[in-house]
């Protein structure tokens, strides 16, 4: 069914972007939506299990498909690419829900765990760490402070790079540099004996 709706509305489509440089013409793309959305939705509700993150999904994924101009060919499966496209937005969300998930827990009981275990000394010094990790990362330059902070906030390479505008490759060697000028300052300031 899919390549029965795609290819009734691929050439027509074509024909329209290749007349217009590529744009799209509204009324096959209103066509194309009106035809296929329920049916994104219905994949990425099954896939998601929250309709209306699903909805938004397919929103941010039919506007993706009507902003493309020269990155689709011409004679392409435009169906194709927007289940595709779709079906690895919600598989990229789920990703990262069950990471964010896995980072909460872990966070969780290592509160729980520290706090049952610590007494009023240890929670004290904790604090007085944690306020000379802060002082630290404040005398760092922005870039170093928003890398190390993202980092072991559980933020993976690829979110590091999508959120810092980098490259993939490069976040290692940022993070590399940015710790040293982190346990350098830690050093300069409070001594090798505070160290942790």
């Amino acid at each position: 069914m899919v390549r029965e709706t795609a290819g009734s509305l691929t050439r027509p489509m074509i024909q329209a972007r290749k007349s217009e440089g590529f744009e799209w013409a509204e009324s096959s793309f209103e066509k194309f939506f009106l035809e296929n959305y329920h049916r994104v939705v219905a994949v990425l509700f099954r896939l998601l299990g929250d309709r209306g993150r699903a909805e938004e999904v397919a929103n941010d994924v039919f506007w993706k498909l009507h902003c493309q101009r020269s990155t689709l060919s011409p004679d392409g499966n435009v169906a194709g690419w927007l289940y595709r496209a779709a079906t690895n937005r919600g598989i990229d969300l789920l990703r990262a829900a069950a990471r964010r998930k896995e980072y909460e827990q872990e966070a969780g009981r290592t509160m729980l765990e520290t706090d049952a275990l610590a007494n009023p000394l240890e929670k004290v010094l904790r604090a007085e760490q944690r306020a000379r990790v802060r002082v630290v990362l404040g005398s760092l330059k922005p870039a170093q402070a928003q890398i190390l902070i993202l980092r072991h906030s559980g933020f993976s390479y690829n979110e590091l790079s999508e959120i810092l505008s980098v490259k993939r490759n490069s976040v290692g060697t940022m993070l590399i540099r940015a710790e040293a000028e982190f346990q350098k300052r830690y050093l300069e300031r409070y001594g090798k004996e505070q160290e942790s």
